[in-house]
């Protein structure tokens, strides 16, 4: 029994120092000096090859604790050089790695991370590259920068081409992932020609959204990107010592001017207050409330990964957009009928609640309706509608509500016993005629997609003077809701211009189709480039939160 005791012990023992033994890192030479740079041609592949070795058994993370894009993929590429470095040559830098190393220091600017581009390893690697000769005989550092350039190189291609988050259901892109051979060719035709700088540059999305948010980004990068400011209470009131606070963070971001001893004085702190609400595109009223003591707390990379979130949403997007399409950005609360590379119409949209969201979508857009009938939504029906009916029958003359059976037939109120109507057994309809006190308001526009939602004009136009406007159920409306008919129907002799106002004019209910079908996209941007500077939104549904988690901003 002992015996078998000790056995069994020992086996146990010996099979932990094996998969210890298994599993325990590879560890890397330090360094490796040769005598004569002439030297490290011979030298160097022995250690890339060990540093290949190494990502291996440490499942793809690099020796500065950075994760490879794909071990594999270094492996492969390395395959094809003999293991020979291709960023530097007998202790010289090829002039190439210069152009891969501002790409890197600069990743930001392009919505990216550097550190996750090898950036401090790199630059620490230089330093002692240009400061100690010692280091420039060194193998082991030749090797170690090979090895994090080239994975410099494909994580960077690879994310400014497909973006770091991953795929989604409205992404439009085919691929989404570069294979091992692709970034291997990509990487030897630009280190042959010389045009590391250009091939990386050509990843990234060539949409005129992007690059307009590109530029403005780098705009306010130049501006905030040193600057320090500190931050406010959340719980506060109006006293002289948050007043003065208020004014000490206005006037470390630009935004008041203290220097003639004014600060504190009502009219210029709320001009101060008014100019920060203005550049971050907020209500303008003068007030530190909420929202707007929330955007001053924010830092520069609070900033920067707003931004960067939203250039990745771009790279969702494919390398050509149709000729003629409609975006529709829901936290912008704005919409934008594209036609040959440029906005021909802009309208101010009202988008859905936080609680009954705007999904985000691709469709066509195929037809529009004059007069609609809304056929309210079973979820509206049940929760908002049914109780209002129970306490008050004079509810459907008011709203102007049919009640439809389930063969299509209007029916009288009166015939329905109510107190039976429940979630759970209502088998009707209710249907809102048509007319100007219809929700829908004169007109619809119908694109295909599972959410049954579409835009539509309204009849509560008052709402777009709103700041904030996510307040429908989730259908889109639209201001220039006749702009956009006459567009999508201009050059269609079957409609003509004269005709469309009659039969608005007439009340006319009638359903058009559009000649040319057009693609629309249901978007969510929350940084956008606007005329050189940057247009902030707020993050209405809390997409940017979720998408900084998956990002790792």
């Amino acid at each position: 029994m002992k015996y078998r005791f000790l056995r069994d012990n020992l086996t146990i023992a010996l099979v932990l120092f094996s998969l210890f033994a298994c599993h325990r890192k590879r560890v890397l030479r330090e360094k490796e000096i040769v005598k004569d740079v002439r030297q490290l041609s011979e030298v160097i592949p022995e250690n890339i090859a060990e540093r290949l070795e190494y990502i291996v058994d440490n499942e793809d993370v690099m020796e500065d604790s950075v994760p490879a894009l794909r071990g594999g993929a270094l492996t492969y590429f390395y395959q094809q050089t003999s293991n020979n470095p291709v960023w530097s040559s007998e202790g010289v830098l090829d002039p190439q790695a210069d152009s891969l190393l501002f790409y890197v220091s600069h990743a930001d600017e392009s919505g990216l991370n550097p550190a996750i581009y090898h950036n401090a390893a790199l630059a620490q690697a230089m330093k002692r590259l240009k400061e100690d000769d010692a280091a420039r005989k060194d193998a082991a550092l030749w090797a170690q920068v090979d090895v994090l350039m080239t994975d410099a190189f494909m994580k960077m291609a690879s994310h400014l081409r497909f973006g770091i988050a991953p795929r989604d259901s409205i992404t439009l892109r085919r691929d989404s992932v570069y294979s091992d051979t692709l970034l291997a060719n990509y990487l030897t035709t630009a280190l042959h020609q010389h045009i590391v700088g250009a091939t990386l540059r050509s990843q990234e999305p060539q949409q005129k959204g992007y690059e307009q948010l590109k530029s403005a980004w780098i705009n306010f990068k130049g501006k905030y990107s040193e600057m320090k400011w500190d931050s406010l209470p959340v719980s506060y009131t109006d006293t002289p010592a948050f007043r003065q606070q208020l004014i000490n963070r206005l006037a470390q971001s630009g935004h008041l001017d203290t220097s003639g001893g004014h600060g504190a004085d009502t009219a210029i702190l709320k001009k101060g207050i008014r100019a920060f609400q203005k550049e971050f595109n907020m209500y303008e009223d003068g007030q530190a409330g909420k929202k707007t003591v929330q955007a001053l707390n924010k830092t520069f990379r609070d900033w920067s990964a707003q931004v960067a979130v939203n250039m990745d949403r771009w790279r969702k997007l494919p390398d050509t957009l149709p000729e003629r399409f409609i975006m529709v950005n829901v936290p912008g609360y704005r919409m934008e009928l594209w036609d040959s590379g440029s906005v021909a119409l802009t309208s101010k949209i009202i988008v859905g609640a936080p609680r009954t969201r705007t999904p985000l979508l691709n469709s066509r857009m195929t037809n529009f309706i004059m007069y609609p009938y809304w056929r309210v939504p079973f979820s509206i029906t049940i929760k908002e509608m049914l109780p209002a009916i129970k306490r008050d029958r004079a509810y459907l003359a008011k709203k102007s509500l049919e009640i439809i059976d389930r063969d299509g037939n209007a029916i009288n109120p009166d015939s329905v016993n109510w107190s039976r109507m429940s979630k759970n057994y209502f088998p009707y309809v209710l249907r809102q005629m048509d007319g100007l006190e219809n929700s829908l308001g004169i007109m619809k526009f119908n694109f295909m997609n599972k959410y049954a939602v579409y835009l539509h004009d309204t009849n509560n136009r008052g709402l777009f003077s709103n700041a904030y406007r996510a307040l429908s159920h989730g259908c889109v409306r639209v201001q220039q809701w006749d702009s956009l008919a006459m567009y999508l129907t201009k050059g269609d002799a079957r409609h003509p211009r004269d005709s469309m106002r009659m039969w608005l004019a007439n009340g006319n209910k009638k359903q058009i189709d559009i000649q040319r079908s057009v693609p629309i996209y249901l978007r969510y941007f929350t940084a956008e480039g606007r005329d050189g500077r940057i247009v902030f939104h707020e993050d209405i549904y809390g997409e940017d939160k979720v998408l900084r988690k998956i990002m790792g901003m």
